[in-house]
């Protein structure tokens, strides 16, 4: 399984990740919306940089957990993980309920407002890139090789090497490595990385596990709402016949 290490220790902030990432998946201008949560994201910018202060520059993009909750949660299949790693989507069978959005414990997936249909959009690792055997634009494209790509099990033991190597310099932690069942974006760090989940912390057991439950329910609330508006349709058309009726008939009577 692929994945990506980023190490924040040595990301400059020079933003070329960005660039490449626009560039390989043909991504075009930014519209700012009011509603958007400031951290860079959007139906058009799948990976940001943010600056937490004067020396710290932190990478965001999906995180591509390994057992995604966001795949979990989709009623109709639209995202699914890949063999490589990838949590990628299909529009073509996206619904645009949006549930992935509320799932993702990262707050990832973005709603496309500027297309006829929006749908939800968001970093696919740049799976086609993977497949012919290339690694992602963004981490082939890093000046500093601040964030690298390869093999998760290869990654997790480099990133240990760097900690034990440096015990001062880092937080002996990998983030993503193990919470809700592992990422394959993961990160190493100086600082504690917790705004990247809102300040949540997650245990280690998948998410998916927890929504099952709630997500089985959804084909039945499908059916249920259908069954409600049919209903409804019904009685204002019976109403209006009525109506329709009635005012017809007091025309002729008159």
């Amino acid at each position: 399984m692929k994945a990506i290490l980023t190490d924040i220790t040595k990301c400059i902030g020079c933003s070329q990740c960005v660039m490449a990432c626009k560039e390989a998946n043909e991504l075009g201008l930014d519209t700012p919306r009011r509603w958007q949560s400031g951290d860079g994201l959007s139906s058009v910018n799948w990976t940001s940089i943010l600056r937490i202060d004067d020396k710290h520059f932190v990478r965001k993009q999906c995180r591509h957990c390994v057992e995604p909750a966001c795949a979990s949660a989709c009623p109709v299949g639209a995202l699914h993980k890949t063999p490589e790693g990838a949590v990628i989507y299909d529009s073509e069978k996206c619904l645009g309920c949006r549930y992935c959005m509320l799932a993702c414990p990262y707050g990832i997936p973005r709603y496309d407002w500027d297309q006829p249909v929006p749908y939800i959009r968001k970093c696919i690792l740049c799976y086609d890139r993977i497949k012919d055997g290339k690694q992602p634009a963004c981490t082939e494209i890093c000046p500093v090789e601040a964030t690298i790509f390869g093999d998760r099990d290869q990654l997790i033991a480099e990133a240990n090497r760097r900690i034990k190597a440096s015990p001062d310099k880092y937080i002996h932690r990998i983030w993503g490595e193990k919470e809700i069942g592992g990422t394959n974006v993961m990160y190493i760090s100086d600082i504690d990385l917790k705004f990247l989940t809102n300040g949540k912390e997650y245990s280690e057991e998948p998410l998916p596990h927890t929504t099952s439950t709630a997500m089985n329910s959804v084909p039945f609330v499908f059916l249920g709402m259908g069954s409600l508006m049919t209903g409804l349709h019904w009685i204002i058309k019976r109403r209006q016949k009525l109506m329709h009726e009635k005012e017809n008939g007091g025309a002729e009577n008159g």
